[in-house]
């Protein structure tokens, strides 16, 4: 592997993080933040006698699928996790390989905690799902996964019933709507990786053949794993 390209999404992972901590010390909203895609429904209440408006962020649905080492998984299974999903097959001849390059990249620049024991970077979760599970069987998908050097216990490149995996897709992260006719109900071919928050909502699109876009990307995963909640205290730092 490329080390400049290793070293430079490392620095991508660890500036945001450094950036953020300074900037949060004079104000939040100085720090521009991944946005929430997809409203569900805007509700409207009166506290107070002040009308609030509160929206509701389409949270995608959960799924039940079988990952390379032939476990049924869901997101379920990975609790308060970020997520970062992509879509291949193992017999793509053109941009699958690539993707699966650059989401190792990723996983590799995520080991930082072994080097630095100040934070945890098990909060992500790699996803991949297989557009052709029909020939994808769990033992495929699991020699192709060993051959890209896939961490099986951060990284879940899944099979399943085909249905599950499009609707996942279409319906719920809804790649339709974001790469027009590059995806549609017969077979998905998209450059895409999709970010998750912790709550399951869409907060960003970034094409996966793009060094550049993958940086975004890196540095909107610190970002969102270091977003308040507003109902629980962080405990950002281990003791």
């Amino acid at each position: 592997m490329n080390k400049k390209a290793l070293l430079g999404l490392c620095l991508a992972v660890l500036l945001p993080l450094v950036s953020y901590l300074l900037v949060k010390s004079y104000s939040e909203e100085a720090v521009d933040m991944p946005r929430r895609y997809y409203v569900d429904t805007v509700i409207t209440k009166v506290v107070d006698g002040k009308e609030m408006i509160d929206t509701v962020w389409h949270k995608v649905a959960d799924f039940n699928l079988v990952n390379q080492l032939g476990d049924t998984v869901s997101m379920a299974d990975v609790p308060g996790k970020v997520i970062v999903a992509d879509f291949f097959f193992t017999s793509c001849p053109s941009i699958c390989p690539t993707l699966t390059r650059n989401m190792k990249r990723l996983q590799d620049a995520l080991k930082l905690k072994d080097e630095t024991r100040r934070i945890d970077t098990t909060f992500v979760q790699f996803l991949s799902f297989s557009v052709d599970p029909q020939r994808d069987s769990s033992a495929r998908i699991k020699s192709y996964a060993d051959r890209y050097g896939v961490n099986h216990d951060v990284w879940w490149m899944l099979t399943g019933e085909k249905k599950t995996i499009y609707d996942w897709a279409i319906n719920e992260v809804k790649l339709a709507v974001v790469d027009g006719e590059g995806v549609d109900s017969n077979f998905i071919h998209t450059e895409k990786f999709v970010l998750l928050d912790k709550d399951r909502v869409v907060r960003g699109y970034y094409n996966g053949l793009d060094s550049m876009e993958m940086r975004r990307l890196a540095e909107d995963i610190v970002l969102i794993m270091l977003e308040k909640d507003k109902k629980k205290k962080r405990n950002l730092f281990r003791k």
